[in-house]
């Protein structure tokens, strides 16, 4: 894609602050960002319908699941690297320009190999837009902004993590001009249209402002981990978990040795790898890191059990189990806006480690609501425990990024929100590894014929599901001490140079 004529493509400064340029360009990359929440959770409530029309096998089934994650997460470092290296801003036009394309050709799929494809191609096209997102956050806006920025972040993600299931009940109930499960990837034709004009029209293009090259060998070494990890996960229970999944996994972790020692040779060499190892020097990025790949272990675990203890287990239809997250989803979005502008400045680390303690008396409300309810639990009855999870949820996840790229130069912006996002990725799908432990291994061979039978199941699989997020989040309340404590008060002062931006502090 050629860059913008109007604008230098090593400008990595960041715009005057009077510039409501800035705006309409973060407006621009949050929609291409919930655009991809939304398509991550979407598919699932669809799947009976594509089943049905596309003659799918199971396998194949699960290729469209599991497809986009692969690829997503195979990409993400990558994608961040190049956005250094080419420009953020004609990466993410690249991206979401892929992204819709990829989108059309998963709703006009004529076969379920078809739609396979192009989940794969929506995947790594959503690796190149997504780490664009937080680096051109991190550069066109100034410290003292940032934190406001990222509250608005955090509640995109809210938004997202629960909009997609009730997003696609509805377009897959209402069945439009009779297109059945197909407006669930439509309906990305007209954002990402839009996404593409505007992005060229109001985002500030910026890159790395030394002379950087792709890291080829790195690329090749950091995507045969990821396979290796993610592959096995995903099929690993309907192919009841085999030896060569095992050795893989474990063979992942050599390739990832290879990877960072490899990486430290480049860095000597000519310094542009792929993965800025220096990175991980600054407290706040390599505790953010670590608690990052947690969260996303306790977010896998849950999302997936709760969404087939309600729809599986107690009978639910999709619409009624998609309203059902609307008020966690409401908490989320209401907790995350005041985090980062009201207590964080206050409170620094307190707030994450308070939001952490507070998602997990959430989770040990909802398994005493499930155990004493049983199959009768109702909706209402799900409200509150779902609300204080939510409310926990938000103090964490818009300071928390908040805090991982408070140190990271402008120059390696990118490749850190590559590792943000490709860390996220990894959590949940070691979580979605643990749930064939932590809930089908409680459930498998005892779900009978009945409803009754089936709910009861289901029912204690979700609770011993929950005692697992809820020891999860207790090690994040652990491993949150590693992180800055305090957040530099907001003066409005002019924003420090790149090098020295601090928006905590130990």
């Amino acid at each position: 894609m050629p860059p913008d004529p109007a604008t230098p493509p090593d400008l990595a400064t960041p715009p005057d602050p009077a510039d409501r340029r800035r705006w309409l360009a973060l407006a621009v990359v949050m929609t291409a960002a919930f655009m991809d929440l939304v398509d991550v959770t979407i598919v699932n409530i669809a799947i009976p319908s594509i089943e049905r029309d596309l003659s799918a096998t199971f396998g194949s089934i699960q290729w469209i699941t599991a497809g986009y994650a692969l690829a997503f997460a195979a990409g993400l470092i990558t994608g961040g690297r190049l956005g250094d290296i080419y420009g953020r801003k004609r990466l993410f036009l690249l991206g979401i320009t892929g992204f819709t394309l990829a989108s059309a050709l998963c709703g006009f799929a004529v076969s379920a190999e078809m739609l396979v494809a192009s989940r794969l191609l929506q995947g790594a096209m959503a690796a190149l837009m997504v780490p664009q997102v937080l680096s051109i956050i991190h550069v066109t806006f100034p410290a003292h902004e940032r934190g406001k920025v990222f509250g608005m972040f955090g509640a995109i993600v809210g938004l997202g993590a629960v909009s997609g299931p009730l997003l696609g009940a509805l377009l897959t109930q209402w069945n439009l001009f009779g297109l059945e499960w197909r407006p669930i990837f439509l309906i990305n034709l007209p954002v990402g249209i839009a996404g593409v004009i505007l992005g060229r029209k109001f985002i500030t293009e910026s890159k790395a402002p030394k002379a950087l090259r792709l890291d080829v060998v790195g690329v090749v070494l950091v995507t045969v981990a990821m396979l290796m990890l993610v592959y096995p996960l995903t099929r690993g229970r309907e192919l009841d978990w085999p030896l060569w999944g095992h050795l893989c996994m474990a063979g992942s972790v050599l390739v990832f040795a290879a990877f960072v020692a490899y990486e430290k040779a480049k860095t000597r060499k000519d310094g542009s790898p792929l993965v800025e190892l220096s990175l991980f020097k600054m407290k706040s990025f390599a505790a953010g890191i670590a608690v990052q790949l947690t969260f996303g272990v306790s977010l896998g675990i849950f999302f997936l059990v709760w969404t087939l203890y309600m729809q599986i287990g107690l009978g639910w239809t999709p619409l009624r189990a998609g309203l059902t997250g609307l008020p966690f989803s409401l908490a989320v979005s209401t907790a995350a806006g005041l985090s980062v502008q009201k207590l964080v400045p206050r409170f620094g680390r307190k707030v994450l480690q308070a939001g952490a303690l507070t998602m997990a008396a959430g989770v040990l409300l909802y398994r005493w609501e499930a155990g004493r309810y049983g199959m009768d639990i109702s909706t209402w009855q799900m409200v509150p425990p779902l609300v204080v999870m939510g409310l926990g949820m938000g103090l964490i996840v818009a300071p928390l990024t908040d805090a991982v790229l408070s140190d990271v130069p402008r120059d390696h912006s990118g490749s850190a929100s590559g590792l943000i996002n490709t860390v996220q990725q990894m959590g949940h799908a070691l979580g979605l590894g643990l749930v064939s432990v932590v809930f089908f291994g409680v459930i498998d061979g005892r779900t009978g014929k009945t409803p009754a039978a089936v709910a009861t199941a289901f029912g204690d699989g979700f609770q011993n599901a929950l005692w697992w997020v809820a020891a999860v989040l207790v090690g994040i309340f652990l491993l949150m001490f590693a992180l800055p404590k305090r957040r530099v008060p907001e003066t409005g002062a002019a924003p420090q140079p790149p090098e020295r931006d601090r928006v905590l502090v130990g």
